[in-house]
């Protein structure tokens, strides 16, 4: 799947350049790139969806952070 961009009437580079940035982070194509940018050992996968999952019932089961009044 390829990301096009094509340019509108008066746009400049610099402005499709920020476009097609913002369309790479809302494809998550920039997240998953720097994740494979090195390799990471299925022990580690797996420890580190597990962190997010613990981290992720933390969350839901005491709600949002608040700071200290």
């Amino acid at each position: 799947m390829a990301i096009r961009i094509k340019s509108r009437g008066g746009e400049s580079v610099e402005q499709m350049m920020k476009r097609f940035k913002k369309l790479c982070e809302k494809e998550g194509l920039t997240k998953d790139i720097k994740r494979r940018e090195f390799f990471e050992k299925p022990s580690e996968r797996r420890r580190r969806a597990a962190r997010k999952a613990v981290n992720k019932r933390v969350r839901e089961q005491f709600g949002p952070r608040r700071g200290k009044d």
